[in-house]
C-alpha cells in the first residue's frame, strides 16, 4: 500500500478543532488498513503571523510543494484586522493557491436527505441535489493587471480591476470539467458572459473547441452567468459540472453552498496540473467555512466539511474513491440517525459537540464496516 505525503494547515479559529476530528477519520483508516500516511503539520493564517509575523513561512510551503496533498482548514479573524496588508492571514492561502499552481477550484453542492429542510429552499427543489462547481482559479479579474485606484482630483476617483483570460487557462480548466463530467452524469454547463464582455466571447469559444475535439460524449450547454444564477434557485438539479471563471465561480459557488442549507456542510478540492512525468498534481483540500472566531474553542463547530475535505482528498489525489465513498456515507448515516452540531440543529434532533460528531461518524464506519 503506498503511504501518501499528507500536510495538515489546522490554522485559525475553529481549524485546529475541524481538524482533529479529520486526524481521528484518518486514525481509523490506518487501523483499518485501508489507507497510510506519512503526515506533517505547520502553520498558516493568523497562527503563523504570530509565531513567524508571516502568514506562511517559506519552510511550510516547502513542506506543501512536497505533499502529495495539504489539508487546510481555515485563516483569519478580528484579532490579525490590523496586521500588514501582505501578512493578513489570507496571503498565506492566496500564496498556497499561487505557489502550487492551483488553478481548479471543485466545490461540490450535495444537499443529505436529511437535512433538505434546513435549505431556505422547497424540499423537492434540494432534496438530492449534488452538482460540482469548477471555478478557475488563478485567473481572471482577481488577477488581472492593471489594478489600480486613481484620485481624479475635485473628489473624484477612478477604480480599475482588469478581467484577462488566456486560451491555454480556459483549455485547462474546460478540461478538468469535462473529464470530472465523465465519472458523474456527463453534462457540463459553462458559464461566462459572453453577451457584453469580450472574455465570455474567447471563454465560449475555447470550451466549445475542447469539447468538440476531444469530448463530444460529454454533453455540453452554454449559460450565461446572471441566467445561471436564476436557475440555481429556481432548479438546481437541472445541473451536474458547472464550468466557470474567476469572478463568476465566486459568486455562484457561494449560491450553490446555500442551497444545501450550510456551509459547515462542504468540501472543496483546488487542483493543479497533472506532471506529465509522475502523473501527480499538487492539490490542497478546504472546507468552505470560515474560521468562525466567534466560535472557536467551544466545542460546538461542524467538522463535517473537514472530514469532507479528507474524502476528496482520498478520490482525487490518492486514487481511493471507494473508501471515500465510506466516508460520505457514514456522514449521511449519522445525519439520518439525527445526529446534529448546533449550526444544522433542526426540531426533534440531538445537537452534539464536535468531538462527538467525528466519534459517531468514526462509530458509523465501524459500523458499515461490520
Amino acid at each position: 500500500m503506498a503511504t501518501h505525503k499528507l500536510l495538515l494547515l489546522a490554522g485559525d479559529g475553529i481549524g485546529p478543532e475541524v481538524m482533529a476530528e479529520v486526524k481521528r477519520v484518518i486514525g481509523w483508516l490506518e487501523r483499518e488498513g485501508l489507507a497510510s500516511f506519512a503526515i506533517e503539520e505547520d502553520l498558516v493564517g493568523g497562527s503563523a503571523y504570530d509565531a513567524h509575523k508571516q502568514a506562511i513561512t517559506d519552510a511550510a510551503m516547502d513542506r506543501a510543494k512536497a505533499a502529495d496533498a495539504v489539508l487546510l482548514a481555515a485563516v483569519g479573524g478580528p484579532k490579525w484586522a490590523d496586521v500588514p496588508y501582505e501578512a493578513r492571514p489570507e496571503a498565506g492561502l492566496l500564496r498556497l493557491r499561487k505557489d502550487l499552481e492551483l488553478f481548479a477550484n471543485l466545490r461540490p453542492a450535495i444537499c443529505y436527505p436529511a437535512l433538505a429542510d434546513a435549505s431556505s429552499l422547497k424540499r423537492e427543489v434540494v432534496e438530492g441535489l449534488d452538482i460540482l462547481i469548477v471555478r478557475e482559479l488563478t485567473g481572471g479579474v482577481y488577477f488581472g493587471e492593471p489594478k489600480t485606484i486613481t484620485d481624479l482630483g475635485n473628489g473624484q476617483k477612478r477604480a480599475i480591476d482588469t478581467q484577462i483570460y488566456d486560451t491555454y487557462e480556459i483549455d485547462r480548466i474546460a478540461r478538468v470539467a469535462f473529464d470530472l463530467a465523465r465519472t458523474r452524469r456527463n453534462k457540463v454547463t459553462s458559464s461566462e458572459k459572453h453577451n457584453v464582455m469580450r472574455t465570455g466571447v474567447l471563454w465560449k469559444e475555447v470550451v466549445t473547441k475542447v469539447h468538440d475535439a476531444d469530448y463530444k460524449d460529454v454533453e455540453l450547454e452554454h449559460n450565461l452567468a446572471d441566467s445561471l444564477a436564476m436557475q440555481l434557485v429556481r432548479w438546481p438539479k437541472q445541473f451536474d459540472v458547472i464550468v466557470t471563471d474567476n469572478l463568476f465561480g465566486d459568486v455562484l459557488s457561494d449560491i450553490a453552498a446555500m442551497l444545501t442549507g450550510s456551509l459547515g456542510m462542504l468540501p472543496s478540492a483546488s487542483l493543479g496540473a497533472v506532471d506529465a512525468a509522475t502523473g501527480k498534481r499538487s492539490a490542497m483540500y478546504e472546507p468552505v467555512h470560515g474560521s468562525a472566531p466567534d466560535i472557536a474553542g467551544k466545542g460546538i463547530a461542524n467538522p463535517i466539511a473537514m472530514i469532507g475535505s479528507l474524502a476528496m482528498a482520498l478520490r482525487y489525489s490518492f486514487n481511493q474513491g471507494e473508501v471515500a465513498d465510506r466516508i460520505e456515507a457514514a456522514i449521511s448515516g449519522v445525519l439520518d440517525a439525527g445526529k446534529r452540531t448546533a449550526d444544522i440543529r433542526t426540531a426533534g434532533a440531538e445537537v452534539i459537540s464536535t468531538q462527538a460528531m467525528g466519534e459517531a461518524i468514526v462509530a458509523e464506519l465501524d459500523a458499515a464496516r461490520a
